[in-house]
């Protein structure tokens, strides 16, 4: 009787647990990713500046979503734990406090689309239709962006309980509204004005805008775990002080992207705009990779919170180990994909001869560390979902900022385009051992004594 009063987190077998939590965030997830790809792709028929443009604000780009993911993985944490202690009255204020900050972050980058995008890019080009297009469609995703915050914060309660499938449909609906207008809005289509590269932007938006209203719907009508009252949603100094323990580590670890980003656009444009754009392109590609582990992510943070919170630790540790299998699967199919067919994959963008012979090599170098980074992005899960969120954020440190930019900049030197990118495989195998480390260490300190006090 007691087993059919809890959440499906603390009783299914975890096996099928983690699959039924991740294939809806897996799936939706890879719709992003294609629809990011379909951005690129569409733009760089305009011309390849327009592609360089893109790529060029993709710094931005990341630290909006760290911000608003990196704010999610707090609230996340602290609401399902709250779930798994049976604390009702934690999870509606955690869940009414979570839109609070993000309605804070998004007047955030209001002003940055306002008044820093052309800044933004004049500090790495002095091209100035570059710059034209940057602007363009900089400034939309940044003003417009309270979509995008109100999409993560509301599938993000869904995902505290369980309820991923959902997640799916919004997901899926913000992004084919996407692919949709993406034509229509950049080349005029359908009687449309032709909005070139800030119709990609207006597209994009228009599908954050949707998903995030359709997500604020679900959970009125669905999620009834959670609660939030007019006493949820005032300010409480102690939930967020929690929601930002775990969560400013991991905007911290994900901004690093941001800056790591900024950094190697300004090493490659030193060699050429073209060596940029394939930067860009690289990021677009990948995501199809990395999305569906951060999928499979998204549906473990969950189960590891609830289960170490309900203090289970031989479901905390099956459900562990059951996503480092996944994750390097994954990683080691991306792997193969790059090696063998990267020439093709760079046409999709309609690659120029210059394109292909930096891309090429490209591609293959830096996959060389994927299977390394899917063992590292589980276990930076797990130290979230611990509370330890720290770990990560010092691996992401030393990977991005210790390592990698310093030897992207000194293999820059050799005056080789081509031995840049070896910068990658060298800070993920750093990464690895470091992370191998800290998980010996959190297992000793905390996994090990999970359920004690229970």
């Amino acid at each position: 009787m007691e087993q059919t009063r809890e959440n499906k987190m603390g009783v299914m077998p975890v096996n099928r647990l983690l699959i039924t939590m991740s294939l809806p965030m897996m799936a939706s997830m890879l719709v992003q990713a294609l629809y990011n790809i379909v951005d690129s792709i569409f733009v760089s028929r305009i011309n390849e500046n327009a592609l360089t443009a893109v790529s060029l604000a993709f710094p931005i780009q990341t630290l909006m979503v760290a911000v608003g993911v990196g704010t999610c993985v707090g609230i996340n944490a602290v609401l399902s734990k709250a779930l798994g202690e049976k604390n009702q009255e934690t999870v509606n204020k955690t869940a009414g406090n979570g839109m609070i900050l993000m309605a804070v972050s998004y007047l955030v980058f209001l002003l940055i689309g306002i008044f820093v995008t052309r800044i933004f890019y004049l500090s790495q080009t002095e091209d100035a239709q570059i710059v034209q297009y940057g602007c363009e469609y900089l400034s939309v995703v940044c003003c417009m962006s309270f979509g995008m915050f109100t999409q993560f914060t509301f599938e993000r309660l869904l995902q505290s309980t369980g309820k991923t499938f959902y997640i799916m449909i919004t997901q899926g609906i913000g992004a084919v509204i996407n692919i949709i207008l993406d034509p229509i809005f950049i080349f005029g289509l359908l009687g449309m004005p032709k909005m070139g590269v800030r119709g990609a932007a207006v597209a994009t938006v228009i599908g954050q805008i949707t998903a995030g209203i359709l997500a604020f719907v679900i959970n009125k009508k669905k999620n009834d775990e959670i609660q939030v009252t007019g006493q949820a949603l005032r300010p409480d100094p102690e939930i967020i002080r929690q929601i930002y323990k775990i969560g400013v580590p991991s905007i911290i670890m994900q901004a690093i992207g941001s800056v790591m980003t900024y950094g190697m656009n300004r090493i490659l444009i030193s060699f050429t705009s073209t060596a940029t754009a394939v930067f860009g392109v690289y990021f677009k590609l990948q995501s199809f990779i990395f999305m569906p582990v951060f999928g499979m992510n998204n549906g473990l943070v969950p189960i590891l919170a609830y289960n170490y919170g309900a203090g289970k630790k031989d479901r905390f540790i099956d459900s562990l180990k059951c996503g480092i299998k996944y994750a390097i699967g994954i990683m080691f199919v991306g792997l193969v994909i790059f090696q063998t067919v990267p020439g093709m994959l760079l046409r999709l963008f309609d690659a120029s001869e210059d394109m292909l012979a930096i891309g090429i090599p490209a591609l293959r170098t830096i996959s060389y560390s994927f299977v390394f980074a899917g063992f590292g992005i589980v276990c930076g899960t797990a130290f979230q979902a611990l509370g330890s969120a720290t770990y990560s954020m010092m691996v992401s440190i030393a990977r991005q900022l210790v390592v990698l930019l310093p030897a992207a900049y000194l293999l820059a030197l050799t005056g080789d385009v081509n031995n840049v990118w070896w910068a990658f495989p060298i800070a993920e195998i750093m990464s690895l051992l470091m992370t191998i480390i800290f998980m010996t260490r959190i297992n000793k300190q905390v996994i090990s004594h999970i359920g004690e006090d229970k």
